[in-house]
Order: structure tokens, then sequence, then C-alpha cells
């Protein structure tokens, strides 16, 4: 695989990180102000705002799945990803304000898929992120996605959907399904395409029936669909105040550093392993 690794024009919906971490976040247009109607792990379109958790529970399904669906075709009336080189294999990181890098100012510098490009970068590896993370989408808002983010040639995918899920204490078998159809669509359009589904788990006051079967949800899909698990995305930062932002759910600056690091630690050697082909 060539290490060239010069960047070439993207449009304008992308926007470039520095040379030392190259990596292509997901803009969203001003039509996506519906996703302030989302819950805890909705972004805002001034990533630097946090919303009131109060405004997030008071939210009707209605509004969240009408925000979902406007993110959908904002998205993809915004995004151009003809343009994209193969010269770097992509790494398409598919998630939620995680993903997305909510809060954190500079998202593009300090969001854990940024991160991990950094650390690709000083591995002198021939791929480049993507960070296709949007604000509130659950597992099925990330399966509306697909097609489009598909157009551009994916050569490792990292799933972190479901926290939302999760946060509304939607059905299990429903995010089984939308997960298993993501990792299908992709197999579909990409057979050589390497796998990866990062685990969450779901706030405890839902009960404990529940939130067990959220947590084996993740493990019983990578069991299935033969992927590679990372157990708990949020593995030494979700709970820890000092790690979060003042919302409590949203990872601060050195708590994406740490996801950066859990996540790298599963998917180097994938990379090393695609890289040595």
């Amino acid at each position: 695989m060539s290490r060239k690794t010069t960047s070439e024009r993207l449009p304008r919906p992308y926007a470039l990180l520095t040379p030392s971490a190259t990596i292509i976040m997901w803009r969203r247009l001003t039509a996506i102000g519906l996703l302030t109607f989302l819950p805890a792990c909705g972004g805002a379109e001034d990533p630097g705002a946090l919303r009131s958790p109060d405004r997030e529970v008071a939210a009707t399904d209605a509004a969240r799945e009408a925000a979902s669906s406007s993110s959908s075709a904002a998205s993809q009336s915004a995004v151009s990803t003809t343009d994209i080189s193969s010269e770097r294999g992509v790494v398409l990181f598919l998630g939620t304000s995680l993903t997305e890098g909510y809060g954190l100012g500079n998202a593009q510098e300090h969001s854990f898929p940024a991160r991990v490009q950094a650390r690709i970068d000083r591995a002198a590896l021939p791929f480049r992120v993507v960070n296709a993370g949007v604000g509130g989408d659950t597992s099925a808002g990330g399966l509306r996605r697909l097609e489009w983010l598909l157009r551009m040639p994916v050569r490792v995918l990292v799933i972190e959907l479901g926290a939302n899920d999760g946060l509304r204490g939607q059905d299990v078998d429903a995010l089984r399904g939308n997960l298993l159809a993501v990792i299908g669509q992709t197999r579909a359009r990409y057979p050589e395409v390497e796998i990866l589904l990062a685990g969450m788990q779901a706030p405890p006051n839902l009960g404990q029936r529940y939130t067990e079967s959220f947590r084996a949800v993740f493990p019983q899909v990578a069991r299935e669909a033969d992927v590679a698990l990372i157990p708990f995305l949020l593995e030494d930062v979700g709970g820890i105040r000092e790690l979060n932002q003042a919302d409590g759910i949203h990872p601060s600056v050195e708590g994406h550093e740490i996801i950066a690091e859990t996540v790298w630690n599963s998917l180097e050697p994938v990379l090393r392993r695609i890289d040595a082909r």
C-alpha cells in the first residue's frame, strides 16, 4: 500500500486538520438545528455550547426522529464523497456526539478520532480518518446515513452507535438488528473491509434487566458478525468527573485522549495487518 500522504483538495463541507493530524470532520448545515431537541448524547451547532439536560429529557420521540431524518438529509446535501482520494485507506468512524467531539471547542484537534489520526501519522501508516459522528444519532439514524457514507472507499469501519438508544431506553433487539444491518451493508459494498464495534453501557436508572441486556448486545453482535470488539468505549472515562464535561456525559479533552488510546489498542494491529498485505 502506498505511503503517499499528499492531501487532495476536498469540498468545502469538509475541514482538514493540521498536517500532524490529518482528519476530515463531518460538518453539518444550519438546517440541523433540530438536533437541539436530541438527548444528552446530542450535539449542538456550536460545539462549545452545552445544552440543558432538562431540555433534552423534555423532547418528544417524534422530534428526535425528525431531527435524525433532518441530520441525514442535510448531511447528504452538504457532503460530496466523490472527491475523496483512495490513496490513503479511509478509516470511517460512524457514531454519535461522542465521536463528533461535542463540547470540545476544537473537535478537529481534540476528538478521539482526531487523536487516533495523530497516532496513525506518528506510526507512518497510510490511513486517513473520516469523522462521521452526528450528535443525537441512534443506531437507526446511523444506519440511515450509511449508504451515503459508503460512497467513500472505506477500508476500516469503527462503529460507535447505541449510546442514544440506551439513553432513551429503546428496544435492545432493534439495536442489535441495526448494528447487524450496518455491518452487513458495509460488507456488501466492501467485502474486504475491517470492522470494529465499540461497546456501550446504558444508565443504571433504566433497571438491571435493561442495562444487562443492553450491555450484552455488543459482544453478541461482535460474535455473530465476526467483527472485532472494543469492550467499552468509555473505559476509565465514564463516570469520572474530571474526565468529563459539566454535563457528566460528554468526555473532556483529557477523556478523549484516553478513549483514543483505548480505540488505538484495538485498531493499530488491524491497520498494520492491512498495511503489510
